[in-house]
Formats: C-alpha cells, structure tokens, sequence
C-alpha cells in the first residue's frame, strides 16, 4: 500500500519464525510510493542485508492498435526463469491502444533469460477488457532482449474468455545487447551549515576498461541535504578497476552551492567496493569556484593511492584577431588524454582577464583532473546562446601547471565557431593531426503522426568499437532546411569527431526545452564515408515525458549494416592574393587528378564570406581516393558581383601511412633508470605512423574575363613536379554548312588524353565575334597539364538561345607542344529536335588519311568528313575488341566501303564486337 508522503519511509520490516522462534530483519530505509524516491510501491529485500540488492529489468508492454484494445484494469506480470519466478504489479501505466508503457523493474534475483511470461489484469474498472500486443523484456544485467508475442484479448467476453495468458518467446527476435551491472551508490553530503543543495547532481566513473555515461542522479525526493547520506541504485558496463569519479553540478546560484564530504560506489552482486573522499566545496563563491570535482579512487582494490594524481592544467584560449572574433557566449572545454578526459568543463575563472573571450584574447584557466597523461586533443565549443554569440577560435595552449612552456602543447584551429559561418559547427574538437576525424552523417526521420515534431534541442552519443563520442548537440543541419525535427521530415547533421570505429549503438535524445518538446522519432541514418559503412537504427517511439515510458532519451541498436563508397579526408586550403579586388563572390570548383583516377567536381563553400583578398579559407571534403596527385583545376563560374579572381596558392592534404619518429615516452624521476645504449639506440628509431601529406600549387595568376588571357579556370600541377608540364592546345571547331546549322547556346568541350583530360570547358572566347555560325570555323585556346596522345573528346551545349539546334561538322585540335593535329568528325545534329534528340556527343580521332572534300554532300556541309557516317544515337565512340578504339575500327569501316560495301551505323561487324 502506498505510504503517506507526510510520514517518514519505512527503516525496517522483521518477522517472526515459529518453527524455531528466529527474527529475521529486512532493511528498507526506502518510499513505497508513485510520486516518492523511484516510483516503487514494490521491492525485494534481502534478509540482514545492510545495502539493497537487485537486478535491473526493463519491461515493455505494448497495446494493440484495434477498437476498444485499451484497459483501466490493474496488470500484473510473472516472470519465469531457470532459479524461479517472480510477480510484479505493473503500476502507473496507461495501457491505451497502440501504445507502449515501459516499467523498470527491480529483482534480488536472475531470472534473465525468461522461459516465458504470464501476463493478465485484476478484471477491474469500467473498461477492463484488453488487447495484449507483446511484451519485452530486457536485462541489461544479461545484456538479453527477449519478446514474447500475444496478440490476444484478455477479456471475459471476447475471444476464449481468459484474462490471464502465458506468453513464450520468439527466439529469433531475440537480442543481445551491452551488459550492465548493478551498482549501489552513496553520497555523503558534509554536516557543515549550508553544505545541502538544491540542484541535480550528475557523476561520471572512469576505470581501466573505460567510462561510463554522465548519470543524472534527480530523485523525487529532496536529496542532498546537510549531514545526510543518500543513496542510489545505478547501472554501469564493465569499467574494470575503478581509477576515479567527477562529480558535479550546473547550477551556478547562491543556492546551489553544496560541500561534499564523499561518494561510494558499491558492486550490488559482488561487494566490490570504492570510496572517492572529496571533503571540499562545489560552489561558484568558495574555494576555488568550481562546481565540477574529479575524486581519484581509493579502497582495498586500489595498489597505489591515487590522492597525488590530481593535476592542474593551465589552458590558454586564445581568441583571433579577425572582426568579430570575440563571444559572450558561455564556453565549454573538455582535455582528452591517454589516461581519460576531464568532462566538459565550463570556463567560468579566468586568470587574467575580466571580460573573457574577446577579439585577440589569451584567457588563461586552471582544469584540476585526475592526471590524463599526454593531452591528446581538445573539444571546445560554446551553447550559441545571445546575440553575436559567433566565435573565431585561433588556437588552444595546454600544460600542466608547473612545467615550463616548453612543454606545452598547441591546438591550432584558426575557424569559426558560429552557426552563420564556416561549416555553422560550434564545438570543435583540436588535435594536432586534424585529418585523422571523422564525420559522421547523421539523418534523422521524425514520425509522420499528429504531433510528432520537436522544437527542442536534440543530441546523439555514438558508441564503437574504440570508443565512444561525448554528446554532441545537434543545432545545425547540413540540409538547412530551418525548422528541425517537423513531421515526416528528414533532418541531416554532420557530427565531426575521432574515430571510433565500427558503430555498435546510440544514444539520442533532446532536452525536453520548448513548448512543443515532445518527439516521434521514426529512425536514424548514419552514414561514415571514410568507413564505407552505412547503419540503420530503426526507433517508432515516443521521447516525451507525457508519453510511453516518459523518456526523453532512447538507446537504439543498428538493424543493418549496409555497405557505400568508401572515401578518405582531404583538407583543401586556399589562399585568396593581396591585390586590389583579389576576392570574388563566385562558386569556386576544385577537381584532382591522381595516379588511381579523378575525384568529383567539388564545390569548395561554407558560410561564410569566402575568398575575401588576402584570407586563407580550409575546407575538409570527403572524397575519392585518387593516390598520388599530379594536378588539380580550379576556377569558378564567373557569377555576381566582381567575379574576377586572384589566386595565390591552393594547398591538399591527406593522410598516409609513412615512417616517422618515435614519440620519446615521459618516464617518472623516482622510476627512471639508466638504460643499456642499444634500448636508447631502438627508442630513438623510427615506425609506421599516420602523417599528413601536403601538395602544394602555386598559382599568383588572375581568373578573370578581363585580366590576362581572361580564363576563369586553371590547371595547377604540384610545386616539386617534374613529369608533366602545361600545354596549351588550339581547338577548331567547324560548323556545318547546312540550313540553320548555326546555333546560340553555349558550347562546351572536354578533351580527354592518356594523361587524363581537360575537363569541362566552355568554349567563350573565339576569332570570331558571333559564334558557331553556318559554315564558320571559330578557334579557341585551352591551356592544361599536358594530356599526352589525345583519345577522344566530349562536346556538347546547354540548348539556351532562341537558336540552339547545331549542326557540328568537325573538330580539329592542334598539340602546340609535340606539333601534332587530331582530327575529330561529327557530322551530326546536337539538337532535341533533330537527328536522335542529343545535345552532347563522344568524338573519337581519325587520321588525317581517312578525311577527305566530299562535294556531292546533299547536306552541303562543305567540311571534311568522313565517308562512313557515325550514326550511333548515344555517341560517336566506336569499341571493339574489348575497348579499343578509334583508327583501327575506321580504317576496317572505311575499306569496307571503298570495296562497295558500306553498313549503316547500327550495323556492326562480326568480330569487332
């Protein structure tokens, strides 16, 4: 029965055995009541036992979606196992139709996995019949996932009558998650005036084979009071040996100050006991203003005392001298190193200045951790909150206090953090090789349901094979499509962060903020480029507090992995000149051509105002893997306002596998001792690590209509090349002399060699004023790394103008560099209303032998063509033998006809298949 909330919770239960007039005791010290402590009004109690004991089950209960299906009945649940059963009442659940109640169940034993499941209701109220859809049951103890099917009615009057049912398992429905051991947790808050707080309490355990999720420790009761031991039941993995807890809270008021004296942390099934004494203040007005401790562990367990591994760590940020650098925004760090990390850390204290995080900065702040080892990388970022809250980030300074600043180590950034520039990112994790991250594209479906979308703030945590992420706020999509999280809506971000390996599970969630908090999340789409893998986390459940089970965060579990292109980071860095009107509001393009092939055409844009006279921009593309780069092009569209362009350099990097220096190990003074010459010899040597390859591609040229030779696209090739050059080729294009063979659209080409091609280039600027005229010839100029022999070539145009049908004769293209012309005939309408209906066609080259006047054209071209007619409807290219191309093909085509047979283009020749 429930208790009455005015009175204080039982201490003790006892009874008497008759049989031989022994007493036993049951400890309880706890509420049995729906809106006190955790809701229980049950509970299993160990006799003479001084701390609770239980294991942990998750039960769902699903109602069917038919007419009537719901019940006001009270539902109990038996569970089977192989040491015996137990029978729970279900209380505070809505069992209405099509929905899903969720309890959390406590058991002092281990029943997981169940044989089967008895399921059924009192009979009661005014609707008590129900329709029982499945029921799930998880033991996070087990890590099992077992479903039993009904699909039945409990109801005296449908169907056989029975209101109780036994439920078996489908076995194939079955999964096997990550397993979680009970834990009993005490906190002891300091017997000092004014040590009790208010605000939620949250702690985080770190051990040798890993850490836990931030817990959330907000009992309905008023807990952390002065002098007072409270006490909690928590779910950890396996984190091996305990090394140490942070402990803290948000809440930054003249309330919410509280001093705590020690936590104790208790293995439930095998006694395995830590305590962290603390003995100081979290308070923004005492000690040292924090509200954040790391406690190193101590006990029996522990070898060694952990009380002298506290460090400080001095942190230096140091905002950019650009306008507009600076932020009033609250900023959040978290230090990564080998031995763990310190939690995002609110900077609040800064050492030497009083107005934080202004234009050309350095704020100075103390991080007291457990040691980390070598700091490996930072994560910093603000919340985005106020006006101007954008922030250029120049670099971060860390050491530890009291070593020289020799030893410290820097973290460039040099980007924004800001949601209207760069990427819009506003965390940012630093290390010192920036290419080793990885993005992590995540789509994320909101339910097409009446009321399922969200204007609350969403996060994610991703969990692998190496690790897991920090919770990473989603607060810009990569789709900009505004509104988040609406109905049947898909919303995709791109989460930046170290590697972490094959993803095993996710946690996703949102910070029930808004009027409309509430969210159906349907399910989630990560993509990982680098990986090559793509995983599917299937949800259709409710994240509101007024729904379901009431949670406002879900772990979900991938139901597929499907395989996608895999590609690898670049980081393409551009340098804008320092002359007059060097910047410009044009796209820009950028494609790389490499020994294992060419990459897309990317567009290289963010936010920001890019390419701005004397700005260096960085972008970080996901791309194909073209191995060794020998050259890029890059121009752009010569679109708005000031097109015309001054590039400085362009500078590609990626990561590759090279032999590199050892990193000398730090060894303790007390420890270190001298060593024989050959283990110094073989610490001073070399391995296999990753390293950051840079191309570097001088250019200092305009691309410009109205500056040099007034292209807007330009080949680079790398500063130490030495195999190719540039060359510049003379292109002819002869239009034909038939009726309206002339056109007014624009005409682009592509001309492909053994060293790759040219890419697609419009044809702008020619001898001749007006263009592509019947029976003309207009000659144009296109400069690229040299192509070597030429295979073919790609024609085409974009069917604008009041005169767009075209009639192409022929192309003719001079190597200026080797003195060689290469003949390309067409013969052929581009027209959607001629000929096949093409704009775009594949010539191929033909000796010069094979081209001849032909005067009895009906057509009355009047250029050189060639007596077999190229008639193919997609192309010009003739294959045969397995790819090969060109002159063989023509001459056997043209002998043909010279002997008096002559086969139209859809005829092939047997063997030249």
């Amino acid at each position: 029965p429930k208790m009455n909330p005015g009175r204080n919770p039982p201490s003790f239960s006892s009874c008497l055995c008759t049989g031989n007039k022994m007493m036993y005791e049951f400890p309880i010290n706890r509420w049995f009541a729906i809106d006190e402590d955790d809701g229980k009004i049950q509970r299993d109690i160990l006799v003479g036992g001084s701390q609770p004991t239980g294991i942990v089950y998750n039960v769902q209960i699903v109602t069917g979606n038919i007419r009537g299906a719901g019940t006001n009945s009270k539902i109990h649940i038996v569970m089977h196992g192989s040491k015996g059963m137990k029978t729970v009442f279900l209380e505070g659940g809505k069992f209405e139709r099509s929905l899903t109640d969720i309890f959390t169940v406590e058991i002092a034993a281990l029943l997981s996995p169940l044989s089967r499941v008895t399921i059924g209701h009192d009979n009661g109220g005014v609707s008590s019949g129900w329709f029982c859809e499945k029921v799930v049951v998880y033991c996070p103890f087990t890590g099992i996932e077992q479903t039993f099917p009904c699909g039945k009615w409990l109801d005296e009057k449908e169907g056989d009558g029975l209101i109780e049912r036994e439920l078996y398992e489908m076995v194939s429905l079955r999964q096997k998650r990550q397993k979680k051991h009970p834990w009993s947790l005490w906190i002891w808050t300091s017997d000092l005036q004014g040590a009790g707080t208010d605000t939620d309490i949250s702690f985080q355990v770190y051990g040798t084979k890993g850490k836990s999720d931030e817990i959330r420790l907000d009992n309905k009761t008023d807990n952390f009071e002065q002098g007072q031991i409270d006490k909690f039941m928590v779910e950890l993995p396996d984190l091996g040996k305990l090394t140490k807890l942070r402990i803290g809270h948000e809440k930054r008021s003249p309330f919410g100050g509280w001093h705590l004296s020690k936590a104790t942390i208790m293995k439930t099934l095998t006694k395995e006991k830590y305590t962290f004494p603390c003995e100081r203040w979290l308070d923004t007005s005492e000690d040292d203003n924090e509200v954040v401790r790391e406690l190193p562990a101590t006990g029996d367990l522990i070898d060694e005392p952990l009380t002298g591994m506290l460090i400080k760590y001095r942190v230096t940020v140091c905002t950019g001298t650009i306008s507009g650098s600076g932020t009033d925004a609250p900023v959040f760090l978290n230090l990564i190193g080998d031995k763990g990390d310190t939690g995002d850390r609110e900077l609040i204290n800064c050492k030497n200045n009083i107005n934080k995080f202004e234009k050309g900065n350095l704020d100075e702040f103390i991080i007291e951790a457990v040691s980390l080892g070598r700091v490996r990388r930072v994560r910093i970022g603000h919340n985005g909150k106020g006006g101007g809250c954008g922030w250029f980030l120049d670099k971060v300074i860390v050491r530890e206090e009291g070593q020289a600043e020799a030893n410290a180590v820097e973290f460039p950034c040099n980007r924004w953090l800001d949601r209207n520039e760069d990427d819009g990112q506003i965390v940012r994790e630093l290390n010192c090789l920036l290419l080793s991250d990885v993005n992590y594209h995540i789509a994320i479906k909101t339910g097409d349901i009446p009321g399922g979308s969200s204007n609350s703030n969403v996060f994610v945590k991703l969990y692998g094979e190496k690790g897991h992420t920090s919770k990473m706020m989603l607060l810009v999509s990569d789709n900009n499509l505004g509104n988040y999280f609406e109905v049947g809506r898909v919303d995709v971000f791109i989460a930046e962060t170290f590697d972490i390996g094959q993803i095993n599970r996710m946690m996703i969630g949102h910070t029930n903020e808004g009027m409309r908090a509430g969210w159906f999340l349907d399910s989630v789409q990560i993509m990982v480029p680098v990986h090559g893998s793509q995983y599917m986390f299937p949800s259709h459940r409710w994240l509101c507090k007024d729904e379901a089970d009431g949670k406002t965060e879900v772990e979900i579990y991938p139901s597929e992995t499907l395989e996608m292109e895999q590609l690898i980071n670049y980081e393409i860095n551009v340098m804008t000149g320092d002359v007059m009107f060097a910047g410009t509001n044009a796209k820009i393009f950028l494609q790389m051509y490499g020994d294992k092939g060419k990459s897309e055409v990317m567009i290289l844009e963010s936010r920001s105002n890019n390419y701005e006279r004397n700005t260096l921009e960085i972008f970080k593309i996901e791309g194909k893997d073209v191995g060794k780069i020998y050259k890029i092009r890059i121009g752009h569209d010569g679109c708005g306002i000031g097109p015309g362009w001054f590039l400085e350099f362009v500078d590609v990097k990626h990561l590759i596998m090279a032999m590199a220096p050892k990193e000398k190990k730090k060894e303790d003074k007390k420890k270190k001792k001298k060593k024989k010459k050959d283990e110094d010899e073989d610490d001073e040597g070399e391995e296999m690590q990753e390293v950051a390859l840079t191309y570097h591609f001088p250019c200092s040229r305009w691309l410009a209509s109205g500056e040099e030779d007034g292209e807007l696209v330009v080949e680079l090739l790398p500063e130490d090349a030495e195999d190719l050059e540039v060359n510049t080729y003379e292109v002819s294009v002869f239009t034909g002399g038939t009726m309206g063979a002339g056109t007014d659209a624009k005409v682009f080409v592509n001309i492909y060699g053994e060293n790759g091609d040219t890419g697609e280039r419009y044809l702008k600027s020619s001898n001749n004023l007006n263009k592509f005229e019947k029976g003309q010839e207009d000659v144009f100029t296109l400069t690229a790394v040299d192509l070597g022999p030429l295979k073919k070539l790609r024609i085409r145009h974009d069917n604008s103008g009041s005169y767009s049908s075209w009639y192409l004769d022929r192309v003719e293209i001079v190597d200026t560099k080797e003195d060689i012309t290469y003949y390309f005939p067409a013969n052929r309408w581009l027209a959607v209303d001629e000929d096949d209906g093409q704009i775009a066609r594949e010539l191929v080259p033909v000796d010069e032998a094979f081209m001849w006047k032909d005067d009895d054209d009906e057509e009355g071209g009047g250029g050189a063509k060639l007596g077999l007619e190229q008639k193919c409807k997609s192309s010009a290219v003739c294959l045969c033998w397995g790819g090969i191309k060109g002159n063989f093909c023509v001459l056997i085509r043209t002998v043909l006809r010279l002997a008096g047979v002559a086969p139209c283009a859809g005829v092939r020749i047997k063997g030249l298949d």
